[in-house]
């Protein structure tokens, strides 16, 4: 996942399939005006943790005024349902995927190091943005050169599959981007859209 000063867009740390398209998985960083640090509650299970991450219970429910608690809104059974395996508990990374921060879930065969910072296959990665600057981000993503958005009907008030990685919904003031990455496997949008119908009530 490449991050980049002021507002980058490449489509988010995502995996396509095999290492061609890992590489061109991305991120991007939000204004720094709007950087800053999540209240989370920290983990004494999870194994993943990095010194740039911070693994989080999946039923937080901080969020600061610039960016939203993405592991508030999926439980690890529903990215395990999604993934079709049993995944780790949500880890909470520090790089600004679109204006949020994302929330990535393991499952057993993602190569280590885990890093929530960047995408690789078999795991599960949801961002939550929310705010009057929803709409802003998700069209700055949809817009991007290295997107060909495909519409897809009846997922909030708008959403859009990338062309390869990941499903984007916008519902009034909320921004959600899901990635569903398979070991051995392209994303599943299939997949992608069964987490996005049992995000989407609770926000």
């Amino acid at each position: 996942m490449r991050l980049r000063p002021k507002v980058r867009s490449c489509a988010v740390g995502f995996m396509a399939a095999g290492s061609a398209a890992i590489l061109l998985a991305a991120c991007s960083s939000s204004p720094s005006t709007s950087s800053t640090t999540v209240a989370t509650t920290h983990s004494t299970t999870s194994s993943t943790s990095t010194p740039s991450s911070t693994a989080v219970s999946t039923t937080t429910t901080s969020a600061t005024a610039a960016n939203f608690n993405s592991c508030s809104v999926a439980t690890q059974a529903e990215a395990a349902s999604a993934l079709g395996q049993s995944v780790t508990p949500g880890v909470l990374g520090t790089a600004t995927v679109e204006g949020g921060l994302a929330c990535v879930f393991y499952g057993p065969s993602s190569p280590p190091p885990t890093t929530p910072n960047v995408a690789q296959a078999d795991s599960v990665r949801v961002v939550v943005v929310k705010g009057p600057n929803a709409p802003t981000w998700y069209n700055t993503y949809k817009s991007s050169p290295e997107v060909h958005a495909q519409t897809i009907a009846n997922y909030g008030d708008q959403a859009f599959y990338d062309g390869y990685a990941s499903l984007s919904v916008l519902k009034g003031d909320s921004y959600l981007r899901i990635a569903v990455s398979p070991a051995g496997a392209p994303p599943s949008l299939s997949a992608e859209e069964q987490l996005a119908t049992a995000i989407l009530p609770k926000l």
